[in-house]
């Protein structure tokens, strides 16, 4: 290595966590490649040191031609142009050799400190050019020849700056599941995600076998807001990727087809799961009614039967269903109040005003909380909803999503069903999901309380679309994810739909008032 002192210093900013890890053929050293290039983003800096001949271009090619998502391209190694620059759908890509350099001053008139800005680059021989890389942006990976184990073994050791460790750390824990599960030969496909922190890989077999790869870390906690909780804890969201595992075991003794979990990583959060499809309750972006017909008689079967509060996770750890309570009903509707009104109505609220609607809802509350109590799966709707047409009965409806199911009025998740935030749901199929639901509740039950239903339904609907119309407003305004604005004028008008309800007359005067933008032109 050319610079002992150079290399130490990067050993010191990784000491307190690196992976080494043993190859003993090239197709390792390329597969690493392939993980990494899943999880890199622009300004991240690869540096690339060790032994000659140890893998270094192997790898550089692997992740060039991943990121270019051509497995055909020549890539050749920049030792003599110095820099290679490539554009890919990831963004700029910048592979640069600086072997040749023989002083960091050198790079001023590469250009390269300049190009590396917003670019994903991956530089062999970093420390020629000296400390010009920002330590936490860094990812040095160090190449070893191991004589003692012959030619082809190899040492690669990892050394992550603090922007790297922990996203390195759960596609290293990926990797060791995925071979231990005996999915090594697959190709990792990213999945588009969703408007949480969670992420989804499909892996491929070669025989074109496929399972997902769900990547689900422990919740980082926000900032406190109320009672020093954060508002996830609050509004009863999982934090542990044992929720998914615990609600799919029950749902699955259900004779529901929740996906089998192939194998599990519970510490880091990683799930290799069943592969349900992409069948979809949806044809060209229309609902389908026989479909949306299965999803309603799919909750009258659970919400028809008394369901346990605890859960098994593995032997001797279990998961405690949270109840949906007066609490976390309330903070979900404060998110209109806090994004929605300001950033989307420009209303600005007065505390009176605030305390105004919290004495609306009260009562309103004490309605859904003095009613069944049943699972919550709390995302029952188009996206998470799995079209099976060769399984039978209830089992051609797949379920996905659920982790952060509560225990709550059973309204719900229907009313997630037949206002789909998504999805137009027009008032006739709406009608239509409510009355197969009630249909397949009196044949289990002849004394359920239509009526009684039917004002919770109103109510929660309410509920459910105020706190969304808050949360697709924040997700603009703080997440700068601007493309769930479009779904705005479906949710108003939902929630339009259900303050017609007599029940809830008072609470409709108060939107009425402070947030007219939701009866404009209605």
């Amino acid at each position: 290595m050319s610079d002992p002192a150079a290399f130490g210093r990067s050993l010191n900013r990784a000491l307190k966590r690196s992976w080494s890890l043993s190859f003993t053929a090239e197709h390792e050293t390329r597969q690493l490649a392939e993980d990494i290039a899943g999880i890199v983003r622009p300004g991240d800096v690869i540096a690339l040191s060790g032994d000659l001949g140890a893998g270094k271009s192997t790898f550089a090619r692997a992740l060039i031609r991943r990121l270019a998502n051509d497995p055909a391209l020549e890539a050749p190694s920049p030792t003599f142009t110095l820099m290679q620059a490539y554009a890919t759908p990831r963004g700029e890509v910048l592979h640069a050799d600086l072997y040749r350099l023989r002083s960091g001053a050198e790079l001023a008139e590469l250009g390269l400190v300049e190009a590396m800005d917003g670019a994903i680059s991956l530089i062999e021989w970093p420390d020629r050019g000296g400390d010009f890389i920002d330590a936490d942006r860094r990812l040095d990976i160090v190449f070893a020849l191991n004589p003692a184990g012959g030619d082809k073994e190899r040492t690669v050791t990892l050394l992550p700056g603090a922007s790297w460790a922990d996203r390195l750390g759960l596609t290293l824990g990926a990797r060791k599941l995925i071979d231990a599960a005996g999915w090594g030969d697959a190709t990792r496909v990213h999945m588009l995600g969703d408007a949480s922190t969670r992420a989804y890989e499909r892996l491929v077999r070669p025989n074109g076998e496929t399972a997902i790869l769900m990547i689900s870390p422990v919740r980082t906690d926000g900032p406190p807001i109320r009672a020093g909780k954060p508002y996830s804890a609050i509004a009863r969201l999982a934090e542990r990727v044992d929720a998914f595992v615990a609600m799919d075991k029950g749902l699955r003794a259900l004779d529901l087809s929740a996906p089998e979990i192939i194998a599990s990583d519970l510490a880091n959060g990683l799930l290799l799961i069943e592969d349900l499809g992409s069948g979809s309750v949806l044809e060209d972006g229309r609902p389908v009614a026989e479909r949306y017909d299965v999803a309603a008689e799919v909750l009258a079967a659970i919400h028809a039967r008394p369901l346990p509060t605890i859960l098994p996770v593995t032997d001797g750890r279990e998961h405690l269903i949270p109840d949906y309570d007066r609490e976390a009903l309330s903070i979900e509707t404060e998110l209109l109040l806090d994004w929605y009104a300001p950033h989307i109505a420009s209303a600005v609220l007065a505390q009176v005003a605030r305390a105004e609607f919290a004495r609306h809802w009260t009562p309103l509350f004490e309605t859904l909380l003095a009613g069944q109590r049943t699972w919550v799966l709390r995302d029952y709707h188009s996206p998470n909803l799995i079209w099976l047409p060769e399984r039978s009965g209830l089992r051609r409806m797949g379920l996905i999503d659920f982790q952060d199911a509560v225990m709550g009025h059973p309204a719900y998740d229907v009313v997630s069903l037949g206002q789909d935030a998504r999805v137009d749901i027009d008032p006739a199929l709406e009608m239509r999901v409510l009355s197969r639901y009630a249909a397949a509740r009196r044949t289990q039950d002849p004394d359920f309380d239509l009526a009684a239903f039917a004002t919770a339904y109103a109510i929660m609907g309410a509920q459910r679309n105020t706190k969304i119309l808050g949360i697709f407003a924040r997700l603009d305004k703080r997440d700068g994810k601007p493309a769930y604005l479009r779904h705005l004028p479906r949710i108003e008008g939902y929630l339009r739909r259900d303050l017609a309800h007599p029940a809830l007359a008072g609470l409709k005067g108060w939107y009425e008032s402070h947030l007219p933008r939701l009866f404009a032109g209605s």
